[in-house]
């Protein structure tokens, strides 16, 4: 019996279905309905488990007023969480860190505010009050803040599509505050409302492919600095790049050339060094510092001997100049400034989040995900109103960070004090700096981005999420850098889709000599019961793919009956859905198990359902469908419902 009190019932092997001697005695177990409970305790814990999953308040459960105000304190600024253990010995680390990543944030803080078509000063600009305000408000002990060549990119193409930075260099330099400013309060919003799993669409294959290809248009965009051309395209499309490399051959400068091949072959060089060698992480820090320091003086002192060489000229010395007044609330370019904002604001809080992760797990400590979206959209709202442009974590900085044994957020202090001393006294020790050495560092840094390796695991793995790592790559390659985004998003989209409107069914045999039902395709000693055909349905059963379902079913009792009319086997009495992988079912998918029970009903076959679980258990018994099953309908397992029909059969001289 399937729904009602335990019994133990005499059966054979469920191999055979006929009874005789060694019978086993198998228990049929009853059922169950999950506990009643309300309508809104229903809710609360759908609520609770799709929006605190983390159980925030836990901690604060049995915990006197006093306590609950310092809780509440490092909630929401974990500085506090760790700042009454700092020593001496923690700060001299976080100094000497700090120092290390500051020379790298300060010439690709100038360099990625180029790629973002800004003027290099912002880019400093955004290595110094951003980190601060993480330092206060993160959560990550390990995450060096700071522009990062992506968003750069990313802002850049999408901006200069529309506003020209050259011709209309001050609403091009608004629209970009603008952007950095939305990109913050989704950021924000995403961590303060807990929706932090809307990123999620943009899934590991999406991101390798894009990045990748983003990494290959930003490489071929320092072709402009490394050649020494005057007139490029603004464009970020892979053939007009080419197209207009190839076509100003006229403004190739062979002193640009020289000085970019050698001073890339030093920087790749000493970045391979390190990454084949960890200890020795500090030669790749401090290698673009020393190279911009090296081809300033080299520009300097040939300065009268040729002028073929472009540099950066003058850059303002001073602290942030507020930017509230030139955020761009309305006029034609809004709608520009918000898109652009949400798909910065996605990339640098993708980014972001999975640096931080990947490094409080090496070090057993955990970031909290709705904090950081908190923290990084808060920072990029106080930046656009100080002169900065999106900033996040960066993976380069903070791998050097970590190397070079920071301890805690201070390591972002000591680099913004760093680049508040250059702002204020060194600004002008830039004036001669070479632009092919700006075009070295990013490509040096960007070519860590083309994960070959990872594509190539995709491919091994699942070969549609290589399909969409590819149609995010190409995308960004021949179309456009968020056109090839929303490709490959679209893609994603469609595979889930695809997982949920046609869900995998399964047939199942027995393993012999066990009570175990395993899929026939996978175990080839799977066997199956004469008189059963057995399936397993892999998803939730909804609206979107109840008809595919009963459909799928059908043409598998229409498959094995054409199988038993071939071998002369025992006549199909029974179809068993295993429904234990079904986490969920909507009133069309009840009606559709209620209209196949019908449908299999005409044929003289039965239906029986095996293991629902709780939430699709209490909907079935509601909507009367276990009461029309019957007391033969419903099991708790394959195993037991073969036996107890089996049996069954037996008992009423059934074959």
């Amino acid at each position: 019996m399937g729904h009602g009190t335990n019994r133990v019932e005499d059966m054979s092997s469920p191999n055979n279905g006929t009874a005789g001697a060694g019978e086993t005695v198998v228990e049929i177990h009853t059922v169950c309905l999950p506990p009643k409970k309300t309508a809104f305790q229903k809710l609360k814990k759908r609520v609770a488990d799709v929006f605190f999953p983390d159980d925030p308040l836990q901690r604060f459960r049995n915990q006197t007023w006093r306590n609950r105000v310092i809780l509440g304190l490092q909630s929401l600024f974990p500085i506090f969480t760790w700042a009454s253990q700092y020593d001496l010995k923690l700060f001299r680390s976080d100094v000497v860190s700090g120092l290390t990543i500051a020379s790298l944030a300060i010439p690709q803080g100038i360099s990625y505010a180029k790629l973002a078509n800004l003027p290099p000063i912002v880019g400093l600009y955004s290595s110094f009050v951003p980190p601060l305000i993480y330092a206060v408000l993160g959560s990550s002990r390990h995450l060096a803040v700071g522009p990062v060549s992506i968003a750069s990119l990313v802002m850049g193409s999408m901006l200069s599509e529309s506003v020209s930075p050259t011709q209309d260099s001050i609403l091009y330099l608004k629209l970009a505050f603008t952007s950095t400013f939305f990109a913050g309060v989704f950021q924000a919003s995403l961590g303060l409302l807990r929706l932090g799993f809307m990123i999620d669409f943009l899934s590991k294959a999406t991101l390798v492919g894009f990045t990748a290809g983003a990494a290959v248009i930003v490489s071929l965009q320092q072709l402009k600095g490394l050649l020494g051309i005057v007139h490029f395209t603004g464009k970020m499309q892979f053939i007009p790049v080419m197209s207009s490399v190839f076509n100003h051959r006229s403004e190739w400068s062979w002193e640009t050339i020289v000085m970019g091949v050698g001073f890339l072959s030093i920087l790749l060089t000493t970045r391979h060094i390190s990454m084949r060698k960890p200890k020795l992480f500090w030669i790749s820090a401090a290698s673009p510092l020393a190279s911009v320091i090296i081809s300033t003086l080299l520009v300097y002192l040939i300065r009268s001997k040729t002028h073929a060489i472009s540099f950066i000229g003058h850059l303002p010395k001073g602290l942030n100049p507020p930017s509230l007044n030139m955020l761009y609330f309305s006029g034609a370019h809004l709608a520009l400034a918000i898109k652009t904002g949400i798909i910065t604001g996605i990339l640098s809080l993708t980014e972001g989040i999975a640096v931080g992760r990947t490094f409080a797990s090496l070090k057993n400590y955990q970031v909290n995900g709705n904090k950081e979206m908190m923290a990084i959209g808060f920072m990029n709202m106080a930046g656009s109103c100080t002169s900065c442009y999106v900033t996040t974590g960066s993976f380069s900085r903070s791998a050097v960070n970590y190397n070079a044994g920071a301890k805690t957020a201070v390591s972002n202090i000591v680099m913004a004090s760093a680049v508040l001393v250059t702002l204020l006294f060194l600004m002008p020790l830039f004036y001669y700096t070479p632009n092919v050495i700006l075009a070295a560092i990013i490509l040096t840094a960007v070519i860590g981005l083309i994960d070959y390796q990872a594509a190539y695991k995709l491919w091994k793995v699942d070969k549609f999420d290589f399909f969409t790592c590819l149609c995010s790559f190409f995308g960004v390659l021949f179309v456009s850098v968020p056109l090839g985004l929303a490709i490959a998003v679209g893609v994603s989209v469609i595979k889930i889709l695809l997982h949920v409107t046609r869900p995998n069914t399964l047939e199942f045999g027995n393993i012999p000599g066990t009570q175990i039902y395993q899929s026939l395709g996978r175990y080839r000693e799977a066997s199956r019961i004469p008189g059963f055909l057995i399936l397993a349905i892999e998803s939730p059963i909804y609206f979107a793919n109840s008809t595919y379902l009963q459909d799928r079913i059908l043409r598998w009792t229409r498959e094995e009956e054409t199988r038993i009319k071939e071998i002369n086997g025992t006549t199909l009495k029974c179809i068993i859905l295993d429904m234990t992988a079904v986490s969920a079912i909507d009133t069309s998918g009840l009606e559709a198990v209620f209209e196949l029970r019908r449908r299999l009903e005409k044929q003289s076959l039965q239906l029986v359902l095996v293991n629902p679980v709780g939430t699709v258990m209490e909907k079935l018994h509601k909507s009367k469908i276990i009461e029309a099953l019957g007391l033969s309908g419903l099991y708790l397992t394959v195993g037991e419902a073969v036996a107890d029909l089996s049996s069954t059969w037996k008992a009423h001289g059934q074959p």
